[in-house]
C-alpha cells in the first residue's frame, strides 16, 4: 500500500510537469519597443554579473528583452500600454534579477548552499529558475514540497523541512518521499521523531538574538540555549540521528553583529554535542538576508564578509554549512503594477483648501498588499500619470475590496491621478504573491517576465 501511494504521488507530479513542458512548447519571446535606449550604461551593480550562460531562462518563462538603460518608469509605461482594454494589475518580475543575486551569492558566500525559503514567493519565476541553478528549497509543509517534487529534483539532496514543529500527516509524506533533513526545537518533537522518523537527519533550531531584525521568530521557534544540554541528551537516550544546528535571526535583519553572535551560539551547541557523544556535521545559519542593499542599514557584501571571517574561524571544513534565504532572492525581481479605476474628492478638514484625493486600485491589503501587515513593508508608490502635472496633493489608496481597512497608503502626497491611470511599486517580490487571498473575488494573477543580459 505504501509503494502505490508513494507511485501514484509521482505521478501525478509528472503528469503536473508534461502539461507545463506543452504549455512551454507554445511560447515565444515578447519584444517591446525599445530603439531608443542603448543595452549599456547602466549604474546598477548587480548588472555586473555576466547572466548570457542563463539565457535560455528568457525563453523559458516568454520573457521580454529589455536593454539595461531603459528606465523603470518607462519600462512599465510601456507594459501598461499593452493592458488599456481591461487595465488589470499585473506584476512585472525580471528573471535576470534572481540570476544576479544568485551569482552575487555564489561569489561573496562560496562556502554556503542556499536552500530557498518557498515560502516567500513560490511563483514558478522564482522557483524554477533557482532550481535550474541550482539552488535548494527550504520547504515547511507539504504542499511546498511537492512543489518542489513537480520539478523533477532530487528531493533527499535539494530539500530541508524545515518547519520544527510538524503536523503529522505533513511529516508522514516527507518521510514518503525522502527527505533526509529536518529541523525540531523542542522534546515533544524529538519524541514524535522516535515515534515516526527516527532515521531522518535532525539539526536542532535554536533562540538567537533577533532585536535587530523587522520581523522577529524568536518568540514563537528555537531552543534557548540553556535548554540545549538537556535536549541532546533526550535525543541521545532516544536514539536520533542528530547531525547539526541551525538558527534565524529574523526576516529582514540590519545587523552583521546578529550573525556574527548567532554563529558564535551555534558554535557553543556544537561543541555541547561533542559532549554528548553526537558528531555534528552541518550548519544552518537560517535567513534575514537583505533583498536590495537600500533594504537595510547593512549591505549583503558586508553580511558575507562577517560571515566568512566566522565561519571559517569557529567551523572545520568538513561542516556542511547552508542558508535559508527568500527577502534576498525575490524581493527586486518583482514589480507590482496597478490600475487606478475610481477617484473622489474630499476636504482634507474645514477651513482647508488643500483636497484629498482618495484613489482606488485593482490589488489591495487581502492581496500582494498583505505585507503591509505581515511582513511590516514600507513601499515606495510610484505614478504613471496621463497627465503632466508636477504639484502634489495628499491621498489616501484604497485596495479593491468592500472592507475600509483594505488601504495600502494614508496621507501621502502625489500627483493628482486620473481613472485609468497606473501606480505601481517596486521591489516587490517578497511575502506579497505568495500571501495574497481571493477575498471578494479580487486576485492579481496576469504576469509580464523581462531579461536583462
Amino acid at each position: 500500500m505504501f509503494i502505490t501511494k508513494l507511485n501514484k504521488i509521482h505521478l501525478d507530479i509528472e503528469q503536473k510537469r508534461n502539461v507545463k513542458k506543452q504549455r512551454k512548447k507554445s511560447q515565444r519571446c515578447n519584444v517591446l519597443n525599445f530603439a531608443n535606449f542603448k543595452s549599456s550604461g547602466t549604474n546598477d551593480k548587480k548588472l555586473d554579473f555576466d547572466v548570457k550562460e542563463y539565457r535560455e531562462l528568457f525563453r523559458d518563462f516568454n520573457a521580454t528583452f529589455v536593454p539595461r538603460s531603459v528606465p523603470q518608469d518607462v519600462l512599465v509605461r510601456e507594459f501598461c500600454k499593452m493592458e488599456t482594454k481591461d487595465q488589470e494589475a499585473f506584476y512585472i518580475v525580471d528573471v535576470s534579477k534572481i540570476v544576479r543575486q544568485y551569482l552575487q551569492w555564489k561569489k561573496y558566500l562560496p562556502r554556503v548552499t542556499p536552500f530557498y525559503a518557498v515560502k516567500c514567493n513560490s511563483s514558478s519565476a522564482m522557483l524554477n529558475t533557482l532550481a535550474k541553478l541550482g539552488a535548494n528549497f527550504d520547504c515547511a509543509s507539504r504542499q511546498e514540497i511537492q512543489m518542489v517534487m513537480e520539478m523533477g529534483l532530487d528531493v533527499e539532496s535539494r530539500i530541508i523541512y524545515a518547519n520544527p514543529c510538524k503536523q503529522l500527516s505533513h511529516m508522514r509524506f516527507a518521510k514518503q518521499v525522502g527527505v533526509s533533513m529536518v529541523t525540531v526545537d523542542n522534546e515533544a518533537e524529538l519524541y514524535k521523531h522516535k515515534d515516526q522518523w527516527n532515521e531522518v537527519g535532525i539539526i536542532l533550531r535554536i533562540a538567537v538574538d533577533d532585536s535587530n531584525s523587522v520581523c522577529k521568530f524568536s518568540s514563537k521557534y528555537g531552543a534557548p540555549l540553556e535548554d540545549v544540554p538537556h535536549l541532546l541528551n533526550v535525543a541521545k537516550d532516544l536514539g536520533l540521528n542528530m547531525i547539526g544546528v541551525s538558527f534565524h535571526v529574523g526576516s529582514g535583519c540590519y545587523s552583521v553583529d546578529s550573525f556574527v553572535k548567532a554563529l558564535k551560539d551555534a558554535k557553543s551547541v556544537f561543541e555541547i554535542a561533542e559532549k554528548v557523544g553526537f558528531n555534528f556535521t552541518v550548519l544552518d545559519i537560517g535567513g534575514g538576508f537583505p533583498g536590495t542593499d537600500d533594504d537595510s542599514s547593512c549591505r549583503f557584501v558586508d553580511i558575507a564578509k562577517a560571515i566568512n571571517e566566522m565561519i571559517d574561524t569557529l567551523f572545520s571544513k568538513n561542516v556542511k554549512i547552508i542558508a535559508e534565504p527568500g527577502r534576498y532572492f525575490a524581493s527586486a525581481s518583482h514589480t507590482m503594477v496597478c490600475n487606478i479605476f475610481s477617484k473622489r474628492k474630499n476636504k482634507v478638514e474645514q477651513g482647508s483648501q488643500e483636497p484629498e484625493f482618495l484613489y482606488y486600485i485593482n490589488d489591495g491589503l487581502y492581496g500582494a498588499f498583505n505585507c503591509l501587515f505581515f511582513d511590516h513593508a514600507k513601499i515606495d508608490v510610484k505614478t504613471i500619470s496621463s497627465g503632466n502635472e508636477k504639484k502634489k496633493h495628499l491621498c489616501t489608496i484604497f485596495g479593491p475590496t468592500c472592507d475600509a481597512l483594505d488601504r495600502i497608503a494614508e496621507k501621502i502626497y502625489l500627483p493628482e491621478l486620473e481613472i485609468g491611470d497606473w501606480i505601481y511599486v517596486p521591489k516587490f517580490g517578497a511575502y506579497t504573491v505568495s500571501a495574497a487571498s481571493e477575498f471578494n473575488g479580487f486576485k492579481t494573477v496576469k504576469t509580464h517576465y523581462i531579461w536583462q543580459n
